[in-house]
């Protein structure tokens, strides 16, 4: 595409980030005092690949130092909303594990946003959004491959 430029990217890269400022305070005025949105993404994490990761492997998976991940579970962990058990391929590391109670903690969260969700249907055409999404996917897809090349 000859008309595109780099400053195409950087403005679609924008807004992007605005639509994820947004969602972000969308989804933490949903959640219970004392949890933020890397709390829920952690359980919406486990939920999606398996119960299991290391924090290590979830740190990568994150982008995110493991002493950020470390905290963030500790924090699910006091709540009671995923349990650390010790690694069977290593006895030096952990796994995390949801709880009945992370899960259900997730369900309604996602259950809460719905209202949200049902008046945005009613005033922004979402047939837009299931038409972007599979581009949306791709993009995650080749981000995530080529991320330690």
């Amino acid at each position: 595409m000859p008309d595109t430029t780099p400053a195409d990217f950087f403005d679609f890269f924008t807004e992007i980030g605005i639509l994820e400022q947004l969602s972000r305070a969308l989804l933490e005025a949903r959640l219970p005092h004392g949890l933020i949105a890397p709390h829920f993404t952690v359980l919406n994490h486990l939920t999606r690949v398996g119960d299991g990761r290391t924090p290590i492997d979830m740190a990568r998976a994150f982008q995110i130092p493991k002493t950020s991940m470390t905290h963030t579970l500790k924090g699910l962990e006091a709540q009671g909303l995923v349990e650390l058990r010790p690694n069977p391929e290593d006895g030096r590391s952990k796994t995390v594990w949801l709880t009945d109670a992370g899960r259900a903690l997730r369900a309604q969260v996602i259950a809460d946003l719905g209202a949200q969700f049902q008046q945005m249907m009613t005033e922004f055409d979402v047939h837009r959004l299931t038409e972007i999404k599979p581009v949306l996917t791709d993009l995650r897809i080749y981000l995530d491959n080529s991320r330690n090349g």
